[in-house]
């Protein structure tokens, strides 16, 4: 093998020509590119080139600081964006709101496997994901503004199936971070919270005859890394650029920690209980949702909340926690280390995470309630002046074994108490979430309805589920009204089931619940 090139940082922004598509690396906080991606926005800047990129990435990428994607945030930098999650990018965001750039939303899942089949030659990534959702050419085939003409996306049919392609299309560079590098190029990620999508980014770009770029911490002697953990092949690799310390931190403002990446396990106190509130009592009814040995994917928000109550209620041997950027088992982290987990069993690649997500693995999804319609469409990806971007939402939840959104009945200003059982709405919200059509349609009733699958809407007030008629109120919470308290808060009238049960005392109440003995 030859040595690989070794280059600065503003060497390496100066391979990217006007008009490339240029691939980035890591997810959300953690794994990103900045030296990289940092020098090409400084190219920018000073020079007005590279202009007309094609920004393409799987997972989110920055702080919502200016780091990540929005390192590309300028008028004239891009011309176009494909993204998985735009929330961490607010200027990317922005761009798009304001009809100043091509701008593309697919489902994350697919993205990670796009990279595949585009390092494969393949026509496409084909698949069920997207079905019915904002991504189905049918419902805007994922554009996100008027100025976006374009269709990557085209519905197909395969042995009597109906299906989806998402069109390859070649990557003239790429910008991924990695760990070590040796003098031939071979690279590791083991000081990373996992491979994430380096390997097949790495193949894609090489095999549309692009640029790999690399950043990483240091360049080791060639041969002394163990080729087990080498994830980036030098064969692969163009140039390699060693990035300063605050560069390379493993997330984005934060000092490396081995727990995430299996170097070392830690002590996890017992999970602190948490106040008996609406977020508390949204989780402590989904709780009683898990089967035993549950393998399971929970959202931000109330979702997370069912880790704490699984824990106070002695249960938490019940589930199985996955994160879609790898990680299996162990103890998911938020906030700028957001994708990774503590004390993990096993950590995949983000591609083959997805593999299984998408195959059916999960058992049950816990995930945010946002706008939903009556026939259960949900959205959670698009508002008005804000710009979310689905992320790996389409691709979990169309496809887990059973699905439960979390969340309060209404928003802004909710506030509730707890009284002998009995749940009390000392302020009602002041937005509803329940509404009679949905801005964006990032989860399709009618796809769940036709595949069968079981869905609950879970509010600290009243529990619906998605049944062929449409979303069907099944409980009310003790102590509160159905009429003024439900019905009057939502912009249409569901279906009520006809044996309408009250949700169990026991949630209302600031004594453990006994899940474990249930």
């Amino acid at each position: 093998m030859k040595k690989v090139k070794v280059i600065s940082a503003e060497e390496a922004a100066l391979l990217v020509r006007d008009g490339d598509t240029i691939a980035t690396g890591g997810f959300v906080s953690c794994a990103c590119p900045e030296a990289l991606s940092k020098a090409l926005e400084q190219r920018f800047v000073e020079t007005g080139h590279p202009k007309d990129l094609t920004l393409f990435f799987a997972a989110g990428q920055g702080h919502r600081d200016g780091t990540g994607g929005d390192h590309y945030g300028h008028e004239g930098m891009v011309k176009r964006v494909v993204g998985g999650h735009w929330d961490r990018a607010p200027k990317l965001g922005d761009l798009a709101l304001a009809n100043k750039i091509e701008a593309y939303n697919l489902p994350q899942g697919v993205i990670s496997h796009m990279y595949r089949d585009i390092a494969a030659h393949n026509i496409g990534t084909i698949t069920t994901v997207g079905l019915y959702t904002f991504a189905d050419p049918r419902n805007g085939g994922g554009k996100l503004n008027a100025c976006t003409k374009e269709d990557l996306v085209k519905v197909i049919n395969i042995e009597g199936e109906e299906l989806l392609l998402y069109k390859s299309f070649p990557i003239n560079v790429v910008f991924i971070r990695a760990s070590y590098a040796d003098e031939y190029g071979n690279c590791t990620v083991h000081r990373e919270i996992g491979p994430i999508d380096v390997t097949a980014m790495a193949q894609a770009c090489k095999n549309s005859g692009g640029k790999v770029i690399v950043q990483v911490e240091k360049i080791v002697q060639g041969g002394t890394l163990d080729p087990k953990l080498v994830a980036i092949p030098g064969i692969y690799v163009d140039s390699i650029v060693v990035g300063s310390i605050d560069d390379n931190m493993q997330c984005l403002g934060m000092p490396y920690d081995g727990a995430l990446t299996g170097e070392f396990r830690i002590p996890v106190d017992a999970i602190p209980a948490i106040p008996l509130d609406a977020k508390k009592i949204i989780a402590r009814r989904a709780a009683m949702e898990l089967p035993q040995d549950a393998i399971v994917n929970l959202g931000t928000g109330a979702p997370e909340k069912i880790a704490n109550v699984a824990a106070e209620e002695g249960i938490s041997d019940k589930m199985t926690l996955t994160v879609e950027a790898g990680s299996i088992a162990g103890v998911p982290y938020g906030g700028t280390q957001f994708g990774a987990a503590a004390n993990s069993m096993a950590i995949l690649p983000h591609n083959v995470q997805f593999d299984f997500y998408q195959g059916g693995g999960l058992d049950i999804a816990f995930l945010g309630l946002a706008e939903t319609a009556p026939n259960g469409d949900l959205n959670v990806s698009k508002f008005g002046t804000r710009l979310a971007g689905a992320g790996g939402f389409i691709d979990i939840t169309q496809n887990a074994k059973k699905v439960c959104y979390c969340g309060t009945f209404t928003a802004k200003g909710l506030e509730t108490d707890c009284v002998d059982g009995k749940l009390v709405i000392t302020q009602e919200g002041s937005k509803k979430k329940f509404v009679k059509e949905v801005e964006h349609i990032t989860f399709s009733g009618k796809y769940a309805v036709k595949v069968k699958q079981p869905v609950l809407y879970i509010t600290e007030r009243a529990v619906f589920a998605l049944r062929p008629e449409g979303v069907t109120l099944i409980e009310i919470a003790p102590g509160v009204d159905l009429q003024k308290d439900v019905l009057d808060q939502m912009d249409f009238v569901p279906k009520i089931a006809d044996d309408l049960k009250l949700m169990d005392s026991r949630i209302f109440k600031d004594e453990l619940m006994g899940l474990k003995n249930a």
